[in-house]
Order: structure tokens, then C-alpha cells, then sequence
């Protein structure tokens, strides 16, 4: 009985434990942002590694995205592409910073990221990247940023 009672506990502290780390690493969640007077605006807190991530929509479907005004295009990796079904099109050589890469043209149908809704977008599909989609200039292009004290401001005309 003992061995059951102390096998529940170490699997609910395991359940909490990875649940707190989830948390740490994207401390927005799925974020809902406002829209006043056309202006779609969305604010996100900074993770502690300084990076800003959110859970969005792409086609529809949840996935994790991470602001990265460096990157030119939006850069999916090849395992969010296949769980969100995206065709790839023609290869392309990409230059990341980890050197380069081989990816595939694609395009989004409609990303959301809270209020702000960004229609025919495009993208990479980069096989050899990890972890959430990078949100890229081809989505942000019509997005206004500001950053303050560890959180960044989006806004988008509408």
C-alpha cells in the first residue's frame, strides 16, 4: 500500500514539477491581446532566457510561436509543419545562425497570435530546427513594437 501511496505522489510531483517548467519557458500561454479602434495590440512577458514566446493559431490549429524579428521569414520546424499539416514547396538554402540550412517554401493560410490575425504568410519549413515556430518579418512587417522592463508590445493596424 505504502509503495502505491508513494508512486502517486512521485507521479503527481513529476505532473507539477514539468507543468511549473512549461510555465517558466512560455509564461504567456495562449495570449487573447485587445483591439480598440483597429489596432490589434498583444503584450508578452519575456521567459528567463530573454525570449518572448506565446501559444498562437496557425491555420487554425495551436501551436507555440517565438517573436524573432531577426529572422526574415516566419521558420517552421519540420515537426510543427507535419503536425499542422503544411505542404512543402520548393527547397531553398537558408541562412540561420547556425550556418546553413536546407528548407522548403510553404505559405500560412492565417496565423493568429491573440487579436492579431496576419493572412497569406510566408514561410520555411527548416527540418533541422527545434522547439516553436520562429515568428519572422513576414508575418511582423505591419507590426509596431515596443519593450519594457521584460515585456514587449505588439500593435497592429487593422
Amino acid at each position: 500500500m505504502w509503495v502505491l501511496f508513494w508512486l502517486g505522489v512521485l507521479g503527481l510531483g513529476t505532473w507539477v514539477f514539468a507543468d511549473l517548467l512549461g510555465l517558466r519557458d512560455n509564461p504567456n500561454g495562449a495570449v487573447t491581446g485587445t483591439l480598440e479602434g483597429g489596432i490589434a495590440e498583444v503584450r508578452l512577458r519575456a521567459n528567463p532566457q530573454g525570449h518572448y514566446l506565446a501559444d498562437g493559431l496557425v491555420n487554425g490549429r495551436e501551436a507555440t510561436m517565438m517573436v524573432d524579428t531577426g529572422a526574415t521569414t516566419v521558420a517552421i520546424p519540420g515537426a510543427w509543419a507535419d503536425r499542422l499539416g503544411l505542404g512543402r514547396g520548393p527547397s531553398v538554402t537558408v541562412r540561420t545562425a547556425n550556418g546553413e540550412a536546407e528548407a522548403w517554401l510553404t505559405r500560412i493560410d492565417e496565423l493568429q497570435l491573440g487579436s492579431m490575425v496576419f493572412r497569406d504568410v510566408r514561410a520555411n519549413i527548416v527540418p533541422g530546427l527545434d522547439g516553436a515556430i520562429l515568428l519572422g518579418m513576414s508575418a511582423l512587417s505591419s507590426v509596431e513594437f515596443s519593450q519594457r522592463d521584460g515585456e514587449l508590445v505588439l500593435r497592429q493596424q487593422r
